[in-house]
């Protein structure tokens, strides 16, 4: 009996923690979906037979590379009736301007051939242009998808023929509430993963953020540049967004150091100046995240608390103070070096 009686008055070890003021982040979390930085689906616009196309399915291709060739045999026939058409009229308006120079020609049939010849120039500059539609090139370096046609394959206006996406850098469009509105700015940093890669994360930054807040959701669009440098991401894939304000420094402590009770939280603060006399303390919560709680009020910078042994201590009682955690220092350290 005498031995319980001392057991219970004999003083509760625990370990104590400081209030620090350190960095701090509330990170802000949303779920994004993909796009590719630029992204085009090439398609027909004159109808003809496919009689090249250079490039295999999911290849890199380069700007201005010619992907798909239409017949133009005709066309080009026409052309060439136009350039010869064009060569005829400045040798003519050439003869003109020899006879004017010698005063056997009017001035009048001078103009007249010029204006020919800038009409037959005009011509055979249209044909040249409508043999473009025949040459389908890449409009900017990417990868193509899948081909969908074969060698003498009639094509039609409008038809689709192959997808081509720049992915070296992808655009990651998410949505936030309005609240976080005053936090986000270009350049702001972030981090993104998917299901598709557990063990991977990748890094961008806040490119865009809209003009616009939709009325009924309460919520801003963002967009986002995300590095894509081995192509493993892909348009439509679906990102877990982790955005990170601008650090503020705060007040904090453990957050084994926090006791609930009801609507209130409380801690035992140790009071330095009365040998770590244990005082039961209401503080005001901030943030949380993983180990750490913000704390707005009821502590300064330097105060102990009991981070470990809380169930132990009572109002007004002196514990045995094992030690003080750090960075370096966890609890099972403490508690070993106390045992020796």
């Amino acid at each position: 009996m005498h031995a319980s009686a001392a057991w219970a008055q004999s003083p509760p070890p625990v370990i104590a923690a400081n209030a620090e003021v350190k960095p701090w982040s509330d990170p802000i979390e949303a779920l994004g979906t993909l796009r590719a930085d630029e992204s085009v689906t090439l398609s027909a616009t004159v109808t003809d037979t496919v009689t090249e196309i250079n490039f295999r399915d999911g290849e890199l291709v380069e700007a201005g590379q010619r992907l798909i060739q239409l017949n133009d045999t005709e066309e080009r026939a026409q052309l060439r009736a136009a350039r010869a058409h064009e060569d005829e009229r400045r040798n003519a308006l050439n003869r003109v301007t020899q006879l004017q120079a010698r005063n056997l020609s009017a001035r009048a049939d001078v103009e007249d051939n010029q204006a020919r010849l800038r009409q037959a120039t005009a011509e055979a500059e249209a044909l040249e242009a409508r043999l473009a539609n025949y040459r389908l090139q890449a409009p900017f370096s990417g990868r193509v998808g899948f081909r969908n046609i074969s060698l003498g394959a009639l094509v039609t206006p409008g038809m689709e023929l192959v997808t081509l996406d720049k992915l070296d850098v992808m655009q990651l469009d998410f949505n936030l509430p309005e609240v976080h509105l005053g936090q986000l700015s270009p350049g702001l940093a972030l981090t993104a993963t998917s299901a598709a890669y557990p063990n991977d994360t990748f890094e961008g930054e806040v490119a865009t953020v809209s003009t616009r807040v939709d009325p009924v959701s309460r919520s801003v669009t963002v967009r986002a540049e995300v590095d894509n440098p081995s192509f493993r991401l892909r348009p439509g894939m679906l990102m877990q967004v982790t955005l990170a304000p601008t650090p503020r420094e705060t007040l904090v402590v453990p957050e084994s150091a926090i006791m609930p009770e009801g609507q209130y939280h409380f801690v035992w603060y140790l009071d330095a100046s009365d040998n770590h006399r244990v005082v039961w303390r209401e503080v005001t919560l901030g943030s949380r995240r993983e180990g750490e709680v913000e704390i707005l009020s009821g502590l300064d910078h330097g105060d102990l608390v009991v981070a470990h042994g809380t169930e132990r201590v009572r109002e007004g009682q002196t514990p045995e103070l094992l030690g003080v955690l750090d960075d370096d220092t966890s609890v099972s350290e403490l508690i070993r070096q106390e045992s020796r």
